[in-house]
């Protein structure tokens, strides 16, 4: 079965886009889809790359851009503004990593976004993840246990570094037999490399 990689920060608006659009991708090709969650803070600055909304026209364009996006794909979403933004996402990553040990990895990855991006929850809040715990099934003591474990965040840093090493720079950060397809509006791309 062919596989697509992606590695995924919450903190992404493009990388809640793409998760929206990458089960439909894996069922038209017949692929899995891999979710490899990342810090894509960590990333930034061991590439030197910095988020677009630094830059105030690429702000301005960002917002407009999402919103076409979400259109398109027919999906809700908050723009930056309406959402707290940036936020630290290292709980909400080391979180998506607990519960993708225990063979939940799409779901998480479509909550955690969804939660931020559709619903406007903050999740750098531990309340907002104690939700997503609890609508995924999960004791949000347990997993709030879990997000401390040395191993997960040992994950956590080892696939962001792994991420780096493969050619990513920011998110979502797609691979297919080893090619780096990067962004939302490279899916067009990934599927078609996922049919040859």
């Amino acid at each position: 079965m062919r596989t697509v990689e992606v590695f995924w920060d919450v903190a992404s608006p493009y990388s809640y886009l793409a998760l929206t659009q990458l089960p439909a991708v894996a069922e038209r090709t017949g692929a899995e889809v891999v979710y490899r969650p990342f810090l894509l803070g960590g990333v930034f600055k061991a590439t030197g790359n910095s988020m677009p909304g630094v830059v105030p026209q690429k702000a301005a364009f960002m917002n407009a851009d999402l919103r076409r996006w979400a259109t398109q794909y027919g999906v809700s979403m908050k723009m930056p503004g309406e959402v707290p933004f940036p936020i630290n996402t290292v709980a909400a990553m080391r979180m998506a990593v607990a519960v993708g040990r225990k063979g939940r990895s799409a779901q998480i990855a479509s909550e955690l976004t969804r939660a931020y991006w559709a619903q406007g929850h903050d999740v750098s809040q531990p309340e907002a993840l104690a939700a997503v715990a609890s609508s995924l099934g999960f004791d949000p003591a347990e997993i709030a246990t879990e997000i401390q474990d040395p191993s997960v965040k040992d994950e956590l840093r080892s696939t962001t570094e792994e991420a780096v090493n493969r050619g990513a720079f920011g998110a979502p950060s797609m691979f297919v037999d080893g090619q780096l397809y990067w962004g939302n509006d490279r899916l067009a791309h990934v599927e078609q490399a996922l049919k040859t």
